[in-house]
């Protein structure tokens, strides 16, 4: 593997020493998966700890009646599938392929390695995984507490903020279905559906296909603020 490929991981790749950067050169290795590839089931036992270099990847947890609550979107670069392997757990999520993507995958043992080594390292995984509780607390209000209008309003603006808009800066670069936006919203896709046109209605967003396109962010982010 090309080190230009393990650099693409560059907060783990800067803070490692020669010998360390050489470890992980010797380890990682390259993953490609289609639109809607599982990556890893519930209940499977951890191995690799996963970067996104290319494409979109959800997170989620199958529900009751088989529908499914994704917990989060993961953003380019970012790091996810290694908190139950650090804590000794089966996935208690599962996670696929949102479009075609491009995986970096370490093995555990070589991040456990690195963590203990090397204080920089272990450091920045204190802190992914504290940004990660926080917004799973704010994520919890939010569904427990949040109308239909709140729920969606928000879901738009996670898609947003994570993964940006076209050339137009309203468009968002991801286009997720129905179904997509309501389980980022924890509700039904009929309600997703009724919701959405009704931002339609208001000329807050426009919708071409999958294709979402804000038109009033103002709005939206206040219907999601005030729930």
């Amino acid at each position: 593997m090309s080190i230009e490929a393990i650099q693409t991981v560059g907060e783990l790749w800067l803070p490692l020493t020669e010998e360390q950067r050489q470890l992980l050169t010797d380890n990682v290795s390259i993953r490609k998966y289609k639109k809607s590839d599982i990556i890893y089931h519930e209940g499977q036992h951890p191995e690799y700890l996963f970067c996104l270099l290319k494409g979109k990847v959800k997170v989620y947890k199958q529900g009751v009646g088989g529908r499914s609550q994704i917990v989060r979107m993961v953003r380019l670069k970012g790091f996810f599938g290694y908190r139950a392997g650090l804590v000794g757990t089966n996935y208690i999520t599962e996670s696929a392929a949102f479009e075609d993507t491009t995986l970096a995958l370490i093995p555990l043992p070589i991040v456990k390695r690195l963590i203990r080594e090397n204080q920089d390292i272990a450091v920045f995984f204190i802190k992914h995984l504290a940004e990660l509780l926080g917004h799973a607390d704010e994520h919890t209000v939010s569904l427990t507490q949040k109308h239909l209008r709140g729920r969606l309003a928000e879901a738009i603006l996670r898609l947003k903020d994570s993964f940006g808009t076209e050339d137009n800066d309203k468009t968002l670069s991801i286009m997720p279905s129905r179904e997509d936006l309501a389980n980022l919203s924890n509700m039904t896709t009929s309600n997703a559906i009724r919701t959405l046109s009704s931002f339609v209605s208001e000329g807050l967003v426009a919708t071409d296909g999958r294709r979402l396109t804000l038109l009033d962010e103002t709005q939206l982010r206040a219907i999601s603020k005030n729930g």
